[in-house]
């Protein structure tokens, strides 16, 4: 008898293969059948109508720290996700000398807007080596898998001291320490080495993440180690600025380890075509043997903002200032008072930091969010668009707009991937054979960004509700978020329903399956702030043969492990 049964629903098994009515039968943590008629289950469940999926496999998350303190890893864990990999973008917090703690935090918060008083309060320092941090989470039960890599900030901080952390130039010493601690953290089942290179991602104090200007010498000296040990990925994310030299050490790096390189591609509005170009690198970078995985998103890469959150346009207003301690029902009815709204929208603003200014001033992609929320909305629809219709101007449209729904509306800024204001670049790079889904930063920029649901947004948008341009197929997105992102990282034990592979499975109503407009909640340590977006339509996730969600609620199971380094498909 198998200990679970799904009985005659629509499987879509991570093959890319169409979809095939039949059961899915589970025993002791793995597929036992995928089709067919199963025998009888100790538990059945009438899957007819219904998704049987595998677990979405997230790769790009930053739960470092939430992953000490929180089992379930919200809101990932509700939208389907069975397996993340964190330690992105080079920051983490691991290798930590004693004295670095409030600095690795610091760096956090400023790189991945994780508030700092949360990651204070919440992790509980067990570790200092890399292998210890690992030792740290294996310890912890939880509903889903985690995977982690080391990150190339705490590294050059540990070994370097302040001269890495203010990207000083390594020597040769300096790199051969660093290599050590990577091929230390590897060994001990990291899942790659991370680094960033970009200037948009800085410490709490201003300072450019330690590694981003490294010199191609120390990039190569830390990837040869994973060559030497034959695992791991190397990621990064990366301004590419000159492109074709950053783009010649990862293919330098790929060929001479036999590892991917994966980075960051994203349409931006000064170079919109860049994205073509970086997915051309990769074409001709696999006719030279190496290999180069360009790392796309589902959705633009957005500034939510509200007036719960972090950021709107009114934010540096000094009247507006003395109204943001105020309870938010109370801030919403003095903002409704005519003289108030007066004062805030005639003040004259300047902005030192041009990031700022664009965000504050960007009416013409600046667009009501809604609920449901529409992440694909037409140029008419932006507050600029709305201002002109209504003959008045932009910031009145979005003052009024921040009120509604009781001061809990959102106005999306899509800042990257939608320079034509649609969704056809990321169609093509979403439909680009060397790409790979990521970039869902879940856990990070808790003020500003919640796309934590991309895997549920694959299904609700790309399958089934896109109305401005073709959709794509259901079974070829499960595959792409499933068994294409396990066998980056080298996890071939799951993301598909076959005989032997790790029992981790969706049971989707898709008809049902809806995402809710992002809401601001207060419930990480310390009280700290985060935007999270839940949902309704996973009637059961599974993890290892365990069910630990059921009608979009945690069962309590926590069946989740520490995945150390590449998983062996299994041998049936």
């Amino acid at each position: 008898m198998h200990d679970l049964v799904l009985r005659g629903g629509t499987i879509v098994d991570g093959s890319g293969s169409p979809p095939r009515e039949g059961d899915v039968a589970i025993d002791g943590g793995r597929i036992a059948a995928a089709g067919g008629t199963a025998g009888a289950g100790r538990r059945e469940v009438d899957a007819r109508g219904l998704v049987v999926a595998p677990g979405w496999v997230d790769i790009h998350t930053h739960y470092d720290g939430q992953a000490t303190w929180d089992p379930y890893l919200t809101p990932s864990s509700w939208h389907g996700v069975t397996t993340v990999v964190m330690g992105n973008c080079g920051v983490g917090f691991a290798p930590a000398r004693p004295d670095r703690h409030d600095w690795l935090i610091g760096l956090m918060e400023g790189v991945e807007d994780i508030p700092g008083t949360a990651l204070a309060e919440g992790i509980r320092w067990q570790w200092e080596r890399f292998p210890e941090y690992l030792d740290a989470l294996e310890t912890m039960p939880r509903a889903l898998d985690v995977g982690a890599q080391v990150p190339h900030g705490a590294v050059r901080a540990y070994v370097m001291g302040e001269r890495g952390a203010r990207n000083q130039p390594a020597n040769a010493d300096d790199i051969a320490g660093m290599a050590a601690i990577v091929r230390e953290g590897v060994a001990a089942g990291a899942l790659g080495f991370t680094t960033s290179r970009t200037l948009l991602h800085r410490a709490i104090d201003g300072e450019p993440v330690p590694g981003t200007f490294a010199a191609a010498d120390e990039l190569v000296g830390i990837g040869r180690v994973l060559g030497e040990l034959g695992r791991g990925v190397i990621e990064l994310a990366a301004d590419l600025l000159p492109e074709e030299p950053e783009l010649a050490w990862m293919e330098e790096v790929s060929a001479a380890t036999g590892r991917p390189v994966t980075f960051a591609c994203l349409q931006n509005d000064a170079d919109p075509e860049q994205w073509r170009r970086l997915l051309a690198a990769a074409d001709r970078a696999a006719e030279r043997g190496a290999t180069l995985v360009p790392q796309v998103a589902a959705r633009p890469t957005s500034v939510l903002m509200g007036l719960e959150g972090k950021l709107h346009p009114f934010m540096a207003h000094t009247t507006y200032h003395a109204l943001e301690h105020l309870p938010l029902a109370e801030r919403v009815r003095r903002m409704r008072d005519p003289e108030t709204r007066r004062r805030i929208l005639e003040e004259q603003v300047e902005f030192s930091n041009p990031i700022l200014a664009y965000i504050a001033t960007a009416f013409h992609k600046l667009f009501p969010l809604g609920d449901p929320p529409d992440y694909e909305p037409r140029p008419e629809a932006s507050v600029a668009a709305i201002a002109q219709r209504r003959g008045v101007t932009p910031s009145e449209v979005a003052y009024d707009l921040l009120l509604e729904r009781d001061g809990r509306e959102m106005l999306y800024l899509p800042f990257l991937n939608y320079s034509g204001f649609d969704f056809e670049a990321i169609r093509e790079m979403l439909l680009h054979p060397r790409t790979v889904i990521g970039l869902a930063d879940g856990g990070a920029h808790c003020g500003v960004i919640c796309d934590a649901g991309t895997p549920t947004y694959l299904l609700t948008h790309w399958v089934r509700g896109r109305t401005r341009g073709a959709r794509l197929p259901l079974e070829y997105l499960v595959r792409r978020q499933t068994r294409d992102t396990a066998a980056l990282y080298g996890l071939h034990d799951r993301g598909l329903l076959a005989p032997g592979m790790k029992a981790d499975v969706n049971l989707i109503d898709t008809s049902a399956l809806a995402l809710a407009s992002p809401e601001t909640v207060f419930d990480l340590p310390a009280q700290g702030r985060r935007l999270v977006q839940r949902v309704r339509g996973y009637r059961m996730t599974v993890v290892s043969g365990t069910v630990v969600a059921e009608n979009d609620e945690p069962t309590g199971s926590l069946p989740g492990k520490l995945v150390r380094g590449p998983q062996a498909a299994p041998v049936v």
